[in-house]
């Protein structure tokens, strides 16, 4: 009997060795990509353009980012991952740059709305790219833990660190000068991730007869039908965030005008709930991996976020502007909401020969999330009240408690356990 060779920190934290510089260079690509997210929207209505202009630039800029995150998993399909990151770190760098040197300066509309647009589709190339990167190389058995670790990363740059160094940066150079910075940040992470990282997933894959860039593209669509679980999966993924995004629409008014809180109360609640987020990302990657993909996305997620979603509501309802409590509940809704992290793990599972297209099927539940949430609230709020719209939010999280129960696993095969230590724990695979 021989002794195993003992495994580096970085692996023993369940991050993939050859991907470790992919990781830092994430966050840094993120933290720069977050920077504008606090103040990007009043300084452009200081430079004279109207609310409502605003809010359109960053509709076509979500859009654009919606599409892309379809788009990074089939374009790492036909290129490889390593390629659509490229991709996107160019998009981001010369639209930022054409943003900054033209459209600003000038005050085009025109401009701002193409080049800002358009630069829309650069941080989900980068990042989701490097999503099927890491589905492609981490062990069965960790991947819960290396999507946890991607996650943390995302989350961590975007938006809480990026609002971060702006609030730093703002007062000692300019807001102008700022967003230069950000291209800074940008540039070194995208870097710091493709030159830094050695490994051959990151290439593009050999291509099977009949899988050309169309039948890709409409795969990574027909997929939701042909493999029903990926379908289920999306749709969970769409009710994970959608009532994220739909209390961004009516919690603040709520909070403030209803319950009494100041603005300034309301947004360090916000700011709790997510940096809870950040860390819970990483915790329930981990916990996944041991407990069970399946039941932690059901249990913590679905079943959590039931419970979070009415306590966010009915806690400050009854007992007013409390701001002890009000944190407590904001917090725990905050680490519910990632207890759906081992989607990103158990998704490309479901369909090993097919990962790019299951992701970008997941992905596109996420973009679609981002509208459902403010569409339950424009449709019900007018006749249910905000009480109504919670109800209908947490009914949806029990729904996908049980959707997450057909979410079966297919058995690993010799290859996802050979040659490492790593090997599944029977809870990753069990029924729930």
């Amino acid at each position: 009997m021989t002794n195993s060779p003992p495994r580096s920190l970085i692996t023993r934290l369940g991050i993939p060795p050859t991907l470790a510089w992919g990781y830092l260079g994430l966050l840094l690509f993120m933290i720069g990509d977050g920077v504008e997210s606090g103040y990007l929207s009043p300084y452009l209505i200081d430079q004279h353009l109207s609310e409502s202009r605003v809010a359109l630039l960053f509709t076509v800029y979500g859009i654009a980012a919606g599409i892309a995150a379809w788009l990074s998993g089939v374009l790492s399909d036909l290129w490889g991952p390593r390629r659509v990151m490229w991709a996107g770190l160019g998009i981001w760098g010369v639209f930022q740059v054409l943003f900054l040197t033209a459209a600003i300066p000038l005050t085009s509309y025109p401009l701002m709305m193409a080049s800002y647009g358009l630069r829309g589709l650069g941080y989900p190339l980068f990042a989701y790219g490097f999503l099927v990167w890491i589905a492609g190389v981490a062990p069965r058995a960790r991947l819960g833990t290396a999507m946890g670790w991607f996650w943390f990363a995302f989350t961590g740059g975007l938006p809480t660190l990026g609002s971060l160094v702006a609030s730093g940066l703002i007062p000692q150079i300019g807001a102008y000068a700022t967003l230069w910075a950000a291209l800074v940040l940008v540039a070194a992470g995208g870097l710091i991730a493709l030159l830094l990282v050695r490994d051959d997933h990151g290439g593009k894959r050999p291509r099977a007869e009949g899988e050309g860039p169309v039948a890709t593209l409409v795969g990574s669509v027909t997929i939701l039908w042909r493999n029903p679980r990926v379908g289920v999966g999306s749709v969970v993924r769409v009710i994970n965030t959608a009532s994220q995004f739909g209390f961004f629409v009516i919690m603040p008014i709520h909070f403030t005008k209803t319950v009494g809180f100041t603005l300034t109360e309301w947004l360090h609640l916000l700011s709790a709930m997510f940096a809870t987020n950040i860390f819970a990302n990483l915790l329930f990657g981990v916990l996944g991996d041991r407990f069970g993909w399946r039941r932690t996305i059901a249990w913590f997620g679905g079943a959590g976020c039931t419970v979070s979603t009415l306590l966010l509501f009915y806690v400050p309802h009854a007992v007013g502007a409390n701001f002890s409590l009000a944190l407590l509940v904001a917090a725990f809704y905050g680490a519910t909401l990632a207890g759906y992290v081992p989607l990103s793990a158990l998704v490309p599972t479901l369909e090993p020969k097919h990962q790019g297209q299951a992701l970008a099927a997941l992905n596109l539940g996420a973009g679609a999330s981002t509208f459902v949430g403010p569409a339950v609230v424009a449709a019900f709020v007018g006749t249910l009240g905000v009480e109504g719209v919670v109800w209908i939010f947490a009914g949806m999280y029990a729904v996908s408690t049980v959707l997450a129960h057909f979410l079966t696993l297919p058995e690993p095969s010799a290859k996802d356990t050979a040659g490492t230590a790593d090997t599944a724990p029977a809870a990753a695979s069990a029924p729930a």
